[in-house]
């Protein structure tokens, strides 16, 4: 199963800042039984949500040079407010510094303008091939993929036109 919980990134400049939007509908089958007589987005999702537009800030910046981008840290991460079905939310992620490794990420999430979540990521970054030089073809595949990922996310915006 996959949870992609990012349905378009809005606006993106790069090494700087990436906003996205998470929608929230009912027919999210996890709604069911969080909760059954009040859904709600699970926090973790949120955060998740957060972590996936810090991964497309830092892929868009670097033009995919790594093929995996992952969780190393979550930090002061503070729920304010439910995102309930019918509802978008909308994540802006800042980076904030990094190195080689490593790139530390600011986010907040808003529902019409009230803030629901906020905290500060590490994200990771590396290619299999470093590891493992045979695996630079599969670091290729999945390169690709996230590409053809980029241009479903950000139809209908300018952002591929400022990677492009």
């Amino acid at each position: 199963m996959r949870f992609w919980l990012l349905d378009r990134i809005c606006s993106f400049e790069p090494n700087t800042e990436l906003l996205a939007v998470k929608n929230v509908s009912l027919a999210e089958e996890y709604l069911s039984d969080h909760f059954p007589e009040f859904p709600v987005l699970p926090g973790v999702f949120m955060l998740e949500a957060a972590t996936q537009a810090g991964a497309w800030l830092v892929r868009l910046s670097e033009n995919y040079a790594h093929s995996i981008i992952v969780l190393h840290e979550a930090r002061a991460v503070k729920y304010a407010d439910f995102v309930t079905p019918g509802h978008a939310l909308n994540i802006r992620v800042e980076q904030t510094g990094g190195d080689e490794r490593f790139v530390k990420i600011k986010f907040q999430g808003e529902v019409n303008g009230r803030l629901s979540v906020s905290g500060r990521l590490v994200l990771e970054r590396y290619n299999l091939a470093d590891s493992d030089p045979r695996q630079a073809a599969l670091d290729k595949r999945m390169i690709a993929h996230q590409r053809s990922t980029e241009s479903l996310l950000t139809r209908g915006t300018d952002v591929g036109a400022v990677v492009g």
